[in-house]
């Protein structure tokens, strides 16, 4: 047992060691190609994505079908899930990303010295992106678009629920890759699901890999920054608040709260924790718990939220710090707007927050009392993604407060590097 163990890490260690050395040799191609060649191989991609469309969703089904054989969550079916609008959604996806400004050769600032030195902030790709994701196909689309935009080469590993799609997805970017005349290897994907890959990737590729992207669930994404050897890109989870203050339209309050929750149930921007002021809980309570539970949400509450319904079970403590990625919901009565901040800085995860509120002071407390990554007034808690933000697609929510922050596109995918041009310049002893 011990020499298959060794003969398997050595097989790992190959592998992904020759991933890493091709992405090192295509990444100065792709980073000073020209934006027009980048941009022609997404629509590249994009094109051969819909071309393929049938095998894709064929291959879309063996997954499904492996991961029905188990006891998976709906909420890993839902993420796991393509049909013809998704995959529609996902070829668009890239063709947006095209048509996004290129980040690259910014000029950030320039100032002029009293030397006559004139010296440029220039924006620049970060390098060899690792990106690790769980069950999402379209983040293999998403991740590789982004990466093609910003110059910069990925290795991908995505989850083995999703191996099959992600395959396919991926034969389609080396594909555009080739039609415009960029390395294929630009662009890779970690050809097993053997989970020695991850470790391997996490501890072992510092030579290869400038940083490290992972998008999924808590334990993937504590993992990835507990045994990381790179910089890291990520966040930990998505306990995601909507606080309905005392001011709030009630018909616009049930309204986002529904969205906020149910429109999908599975993605890191769907409400978690509902809070709701104390003075205007008979007004709102009642049409916004009956809206959830007639959705097929369970509704879990403090004592005044299971006054209004037998439906309601009691939350416990625990509760408001789960993200469930499920049809389910936590409900809490607050004494104002303090006590709601106080609620969201204690128990949230610094990720997406909403208040419902016709009082604007109010609204800007909210708004400057929180440190979240994204803070929305009168506006779904769904709205947390790149491609609403106008930014084609993203990697992912990034909610730490070194490098990127909120939904990572393109540009977020960019250093910068110092550019000074002198004219026989010497500095004095």
């Amino acid at each position: 047992m011990r020499k298959d163990n060794e003969q398997g890490d050595t097989v790992i260690a190959s592998t992904m060691t020759a991933l890493g050395r091709a992405a090192k040799r295509a990444l100065p191609c792709l980073a000073t190609a020209g934006s027009d060649q980048r941009n022609a191989a997404l629509r590249e991609c994009a094109a051969a994505i819909r071309n393929t469309a049938t095998d894709i969703l064929d291959a879309n089904r063996e997954d499904l079908e492996r991961a029905s054989a188990g006891t998976p969550e709906n909420a890993l079916l839902d993420r796991l899930t393509l049909d013809p609008e998704r995959l529609e959604a996902i070829a668009a996806g890239q063709e947006a990303i095209a048509e996004l400004a290129d980040p690259l050769g910014r000029v950030l600032a320039d100032w002029r010295r009293p030397n006559a030195l004139h010296i440029e902030r220039v924006s620049v790709p970060l390098g060899v992106i690792g990106m690790i994701y769980e069950s999402r196909p379209n983040v293999t689309a998403d991740a590789a678009g982004l990466c093609i935009k910003s110059g910069n080469a990925v290795i991908l590993r995505g989850g083995s629920e999703s191996f099959s799609s992600s395959s396919a997805i991926y034969a389609c970017i080396r594909t555009g890759l080739e039609a415009a005349g960029l390395p294929p290897a630009a662009v890779q994907m970690v050809p097993t699901t053997d989970r020695a890959a991850v470790g391997y990737l996490l501890t072992s590729m510092r030579e290869y890999i400038d940083v490290l992207i992972p998008r999924g669930g808590k334990h993937l994404i504590a993992r990835v920054q507990q045994e990381a050897r790179v910089p890291v890109i990520g966040h930990l989870e998505g306990i995601c608040h909507v606080y309905l203050h005392a001011s709030a339209d009630a018909a616009m309050a049930r309204e986002i709260v529904l969205n906020s929750k149910m429109r999908r149930t599975g993605i890191c921007g769907a409400a978690e924790t509902l809070l709701v002021d104390r003075d205007a809980a008979d007004r709102l309570l009642p049409s916004v718990v009956g809206a959830l539970i007639d959705a097929g949400c369970r509704v879990r509450g403090d004592e005044t939220v299971q006054s209004l319904s037998d439906s309601v079970t009691p939350a416990t403590v625990g509760d408001w710090s789960t993200e469930y990625l499920d049809a389910i919901i936590s409900v809490r009565i607050v004494n104002g707007i303090e006590e709601a901040i106080e609620h969201i800085r204690h128990y949230g995860s610094d990720h997406t927050e909403c208040i419902v509120a016709e009082d604007p002071i109010a609204a800007e407390r909210f708004l400057s009392g929180l440190d979240s990554a994204i803070l929305l007034h009168n506006a779904s808690t769904q709205f947390a993604d790149g491609g609403e933000f106008g930014m084609g697609a993203e990697i992912g929510i990034a909610t730490g407060k070194v490098h990127a922050r909120g939904p990572v596109g393109a540009e977020q995918l960019t250093s910068y590097k110092y550019v000074v041009r002198g004219a026989g310049q010497v500095r004095p002893r």
